[in-house]
């Protein structure tokens, strides 16, 4: 049959050229006789999406402004983090939502304070709970993802994993989590604390086990668009970043500057986070001077680095604006370490939080 295999080429090739896309096309051979039944645009992956965008356009169908302009932009950011390795082996165990893009393995913890203690000591951690409040911030920021049995695409899982882009899994309604146990349950199959759990945010898969990711790759077919990109737009385009990591991605994603730095968000993690809360709850201006000197040294270093990153790119420092709930200490051994770095009774501390 090779002249009706011609003949459904040549017909793909006149379809593909009238819509400007790639197309699903069905067909039957009878009687030796090809009929066209029906075609409708292709669906496919970020990656296959961005290919064919540059093959339609270096094929000289289609114009590189609407080949940049026919991409979704919210399909593009998730490529900008780490994916799955395809080849690596998966054992699927439940499903929720796509709350946030990405791929991330790493050991159970239940609550927000072993999630920055395990984190601070170097561990990978997912952080999963039931649901998360602003209390839990902390714990988001130290894990390298999160997974919730409720709420949806506008939870506070959702909207801070993203805003901080950490991959999460929200709304995974076959999960029961037991705070008690430390452990939860997929119908018979129970994780307890230190297990490894893997999620896909851009799937919402969960995943028994540590499964292989792949690096972002921000070159090929997705550097073409970018080029192409930068030659149409107007604007220049600077990121958010508070820490010499994120700096260096932003330079790594062509930002040209720091549009914002939120020099709160550089105290997150281990001792920073207690200097903070010190100056918070400092009854008096000695109290608070003795702690913003605490901090000074840390932001000094790291306001050095990032400007030294960012090599005469504009950056833009916004002065500490902590919010309270993402710093005031909520538990007796976060209290104690900040009595304990300011050298302040227990009790004195437990009354400034409350």
């Amino acid at each position: 049959m090779p002249a009706i295999y011609q003949e459904l080429l040549d017909v793909r090739q006149k379809l593909e050229q009238h819509f400007k896309d790639m197309q699903d096309i069905e067909f039957t051979i009878q009687g030796g006789k090809l009929y066209m039944l029906q075609t409708r645009t292709g669906k496919r992956t970020t990656q296959a999406a961005l290919k064919v965008a540059v093959d339609l356009a270096n094929g000289g169908l289609i114009s590189h402004p609407e080949a940049v302009m026919g991409l979704k932009p919210e399909n593009l950011d998730q490529i900008l983090h780490p994916t799955l390795d395809p080849d690596a082996p998966r054992n699927v165990v439940a499903k929720g939502l796509p709350a946030s893009p990405g791929a991330a393995s790493g050991k159970v913890v239940f609550s927000a304070d072993e999630a920055e203690r395990l984190g601070s000591a170097g561990e990978s951690v997912l952080l999963v709970r039931i649901e998360t409040s602003p209390e839990d911030i902390g714990g988001i920021h130290a894990a390298k993802g999160i997974l919730t049995s409720r709420g949806g695409m506008t939870s506070h899982a959702a909207v801070v994993a993203r805003g901080m882009g950490r991959p999460c899994v929200s709304g995974a309604g076959a999960i029961r989590v037991d705070y008690a146990a430390q452990d939860l349950h997929i119908g018979e199959l129970v994780v307890r604390a230190g297990d490894m759990l893997t999620i896909d945010g851009t799937s919402g898969e969960v995943m028994l086990g540590e499964v292989a990711t792949v690096p972002p790759q921000l070159s090929g077919d997705f550097g073409t668009i970018m080029k192409w990109a930068d030659g149409l737009r107007r604007m220049q385009v600077r990121a958010n970043a508070e820490t010499p990591a994120d700096a260096r991605a932003a330079r790594d994603f062509g930002a040209e500057g720091i549009g914002l730095v939120r020099t709160e968000h550089m105290f997150f993690e281990g001792d920073r986070i207690v200097a903070m809360r010190e100056m918070i709850l400092a009854l008096d201006e000695a109290g608070r001077r003795t702690a913003l000197d605490k901090l000074l040294v840390m932001q000094r270093s790291d306001m050095v680095e990032l400007f030294n990153i960012m090599d005469g790119l504009p950056v833009t420092v916004r002065l500490l604006d902590p919010p309270l709930h993402e710093f005031i200490p909520h538990t007796e051994t976060e209290m104690a370490s900040v009595a304990k770095a300011a050298q302040v009774p227990l009790e004195r501390v437990r009354r400034r939080a409350a």
